[in-house]
């Protein structure tokens, strides 16, 4: 069922240009969609975009729906393509450095930042409403490339191959972004929640 209305009915009503198929449709996924596009073209406004080019293209595609899948399933997977196909199309600038982000090393092999614990248990931070907040705030520093990768990975659960044909880059370039976006995440996390003990 989506929305009080049968899957294989509204499915159906998509395909013969039904209009309250189409608003049902909207009204059922579009907060949801805005979110995930959200998430990876990082502001509201070129999220709408996507969103509405998205739901063109879904209409467009929807007689070749063949309900292998579910049919959020399936307007996810518009929405991620497209939202990545605005990415590629913005205009091209030097890639912004992650270096600063990353965990820096003394010759001894420590940490060149030294930090102490917080006041607050990791237990007590996730029971703040906060927290998701700044968790999203933190990937949103993320310069775009690393930023992308971490979002298709670990939040809309893509596989390495699918976010590597997504961005036509390399299964192994996906791996190294990953691996430095998730460092440099921590980086962040762990400065807004660690007071550096040279403050202290």
């Amino acid at each position: 069922m989506v929305s009080g209305v049968d899957e294989r009915a509204l499915i159906d009503g998509l395909k013969k240009g039904e209009d309250w198929a189409f608003e049902a449709l909207v009204r059922t996924f579009g907060a949801r969609m805005l979110s995930v596009a959200r998430r990876i073209v990082g502001n509201d406004e070129d999220a709408r975009d996507v969103v509405q080019s998205a739901y063109l293209s879904a209409f467009r595609a929807i007689g070749s729906f063949e309900g292998s899948s579910q049919l959020s399933t399936w307007l996810h997977r518009v929405v991620v393509n497209t939202a990545l196909m605005r990415l590629r199309s913005r205009r091209r600038k030097p890639e912004e450095s992650i270096e600063a982000l990353l965990p820096a090393f003394q010759t001894d092999g420590h940490f060149a930042e030294r930090f102490v614990a917080g006041s607050l248990a990791a237990d007590q931070l996730l029971e703040r409403e906060e927290t998701r907040r700044i968790v999203r705030d933190a990937i949103a520093q993320l310069p775009e490339p690393y930023r992308t990768v971490l979002i298709l990975r670990d939040i809309e659960e893509m596989s390495t191959q699918e976010v590597a044909d997504a961005l036509e880059i390399t299964p192994s370039a996906v791996k190294v972004r990953l691996h430095r976006a998730r460092q440099a995440l921590f980086t962040l996390l762990r400065r807004h929640y660690e007071v550096p003990a040279a403050t202290r």
